[in-house]
């Protein structure tokens, strides 16, 4: 009898110190974004950062809003994909019956 109060003693001293733990988890990452996150948007803004980049080998897996539909095959049309991220990376969606932009809006 005493080994299983030992053991549901020991369980709920371990669930009250991960409770502990993940709260405390929980506060440091909101104080962190809250003092780090005005640089990085001073930095992307300084920078002129367009969005996310992934990878660093092609520039057209780095920023791929920013890349044609050619760029991948710029060294010749039957070219390989040389770049392991290319054959990750899905190609650009664009559409191909774009509406014509109008200044009335």
């Amino acid at each position: 009898m005493i080994k299983v109060r030992f053991f549901i003693g020991l369980t709920l001293l371990q669930i009250t110190v991960l409770g502990l733990l993940f709260f405390y988890g929980q506060t440091q990452i909101h104080h962190r974004q809250k003092r780090e996150i005005p640089g990085m948007k001073a930095l992307v803004t300084a920078l002129q950062l367009t969005d996310l980049s992934i990878w660093t080998e092609a520039r057209y897996t780095r920023h791929p809003s920013q890349a044609d539909r050619f760029t991948p095959f710029q060294d010749f049309p039957g070219a390989l994909e040389h770049f392991p991220a290319g054959s990750i990376m899905a190609p650009v969606l664009i559409d191909a019956n774009p509406e014509p932009r109008t200044n009335d809006s």
